[in-house]
């Protein structure tokens, strides 16, 4: 296992005492609103039963566990029931296949996995080639074909009334809390090892930045929770600071507002593709919003035109923030009392600090390009096993975070794009986001984005990836006659390629190396099946 020192700063308690504190200050108080819901009281009795049944079963301290499950008042019962144990957290992506759920296993050397039973033929084929898994709970109704051999129930075991173990002196703060897996863009996926400290650290954060409310707040989370903003933003926050979270499985529009309207919620967690979406509601389902106080968007970066009309339609302010998963994850927001910048991803929140720098990992001015770089209690440990790839994501003890990016004179981080998605057309940067955000503000795009093709005469040229809105005719002609206008020679797409979608991963961000692919397949390029190293 590679690591790194701990955080300076990161000080603190486990979660599992964390949470336990707010079960007692609000123990009557809804803590999962829906799905027949939780009190603080009773989500901490079922983890705890949980939790005892896991040492029973032989889960010990440090050990990891899997979950594989959809956002529901179960997925927080076995979260909080891991951690209990003193075991450590291995959420997994709902949309792996059987190979990369094996990957996961396998790597993180997981001795349990708790699972869906809508989910069991994809686990079933992955625990067959990970007999180190020897601890099996089925999650959801009951159903033969969901029971991989020997599971034990999770609603039976929350139900058995018994004690979590006593892990005084035996856990800390530094300790591993969960290891979640990055997509694994280029190569294999890497684990970020997250500890205790850093996830507290990082939801208590938030707390302050966005000057959320116990008693007073629910956050509807309909992001998916084994991704990093949901379960820290979405479910951290609530349990450790006596907010309620509104958990929906599946982002419809017209359910979530619903949903919204039905528990009462205040607080809603996006993604830039669920607001644009989210734009051609009727009327009445906008009305159901009308309780929300703020809406945070991360994961990617929002278009300033899909920002503009939201806000214009809803009412509703949107926070931009950003952070990677190896940051717990949040690094900065736009400031909640204003002023809020469009097109920034806002001021480090407190207790982290962030930075641009130069390829040699010093610092550059105010309005100058370079690679943004985090410091604070919230960075993680290393990655999992990888000693040598941790140290190369480092400048000392400043995380590189791989995004390309400025500070302007107050303070406020922009980020241009991914380092790795830059385009260099005849020796000049062309940065996708500038060429995106034009072709949004076309009155018939309704989403758009923009990645690099090989040249044999320019090194390489920006390809645009468009979908109309609707019931809008759209040329490919008239999208560039509309980029002309407003971009540089170098920027305007070379070609523009209509689609009746993009390719998303399970939060709703565009993925681009699925369009590069394509882009590969059309030119006749052979690769190699995907899947892990």
């Amino acid at each position: 296992m590679s690591d790194r020192a701990s955080s300076p700063g990161a000080g603190g308690a486990p979660i599992c005492e964390l949470f336990r504190l707010s079960a007692r200050r609000w123990a009557s108080a809804p803590a999962v609103v829906g799905g027949g819901g939780l009190s603080f009281a009773g989500l901490d009795r079922a983890s705890d039963a949980v939790a005892g049944a896991l040492g029973q079963a032989g889960i010990g301290v440090g050990e990891r566990v899997g979950l594989l499950c959809p956002n529901e008042a179960e997925f927080v019962i076995a979260y909080l029931g891991i951690l209990k144990a003193g075991a450590c957290v291995v959420p997994i992506n709902l949309l792996l296949n059987p190979l990369e759920i094996t990957f996961i296993l396998r790597d993180s050397g997981a001795r349990g996995l708790i699972y869906h039973r809508g989910l069991a033929r994809g686990a079933a084929l992955a625990l067959d080639q990970v007999p180190g898994v020897v601890l099996r709970v089925a999650v959801g109704p009951r159903d033969s074909q969901g029971d991989i051999g020997g599971a034990l129930d999770l609603t039976t075991m929350a139900a058995s009334g018994l004690a979590a173990p006593d892990l005084s002196g035996r856990v800390s703060d530094q300790d591993l809390a969960a290891i979640l897996y990055t997509s694994g863009t280029t190569g294999r996926p890497k684990g970020a090892m997250l500890s205790h400290g850093n996830l507290s650290s990082n939801a208590a954060s938030v707390v302050q930045a966005l000057a959320l409310e116990a008693g007073r707040d629910r956050i509807l989370v309909v992001l998916p929770l084994f991704h990093a903003f949901a379960a820290t933003v979405g479910m951290l926050v609530p349990l450790l600071h006596g907010l309620s979270l509104v958990p929906v499985a599946r982002f419809d529009p017209r359910q979530v507002s619903a949903t919204i309207a039905e528990h009462g919620a205040s607080i809603f967690l996006g993604v830039p593709s669920m607001y644009a979406l989210l734009l051609r509601l009727e009327a009445a389902a906008v009305a159901q919003w009308r309780g929300v106080r703020l809406c945070v968007c991360g994961g990617a970066a929002l278009p300033r035109a899909v920002m503009a009309d939201f806000e214009a339609r809803f009412g509703i302010p949107v926070l931009e923030g950003d952070g990677p998963t190896e940051c717990s994850p949040v690094t900065c927001v736009n400031p909640i009392a204003g002023p809020r910048k469009p097109g920034s991803v806002g001021l480090p929140i407190p207790g982290v600090e962030m930075r641009i720098a130069d390829a040699e990992g010093c610092t550059l001015p105010d309005g100058e390009h370079g690679e943004v770089c985090v410091r604070g209690p919230n960075v993680m440990r290393g990655y999992w096993g990888l000693p040598e790839e941790t140290a190369a994501s480092f400048f000392g003890d400043w995380f590189r975070t791989g995004d390309l990016g400025l500070r302007d004179p107050d303070g406020y981080f922009f980020l241009v794009d991914r380092i790795k998605d830059l385009i260099i057309t005849n020796g000049m940067n062309v940065y996708p986001r500038v060429i995106e955000e034009v072709l949004y503000q076309h009155p018939d795009i309704a989403e758009a984005a923009v990645v690099a093709e090989p040249h044999d005469l320019h090194g390489e040229i920006p390809v645009a990836y468009v979908v109309a809105k609707p019931g809008a005719l759209l040329g490919a002609a008239s999208v560039r006659d509309w980029c002309r206008a407003r971009l540089g020679r170098h920027e305007v797409p070379r070609r523009i390629l209509l689609r009746e979608s993009l390719p998303k991963n399970a939060t709703g961000k565009i993925l681009k190396r699925e369009l590069r692919r394509q882009g590969e397949l059309e030119r006749g390029v052979d690769l190699p099946p995907k899947g892990p190293a």
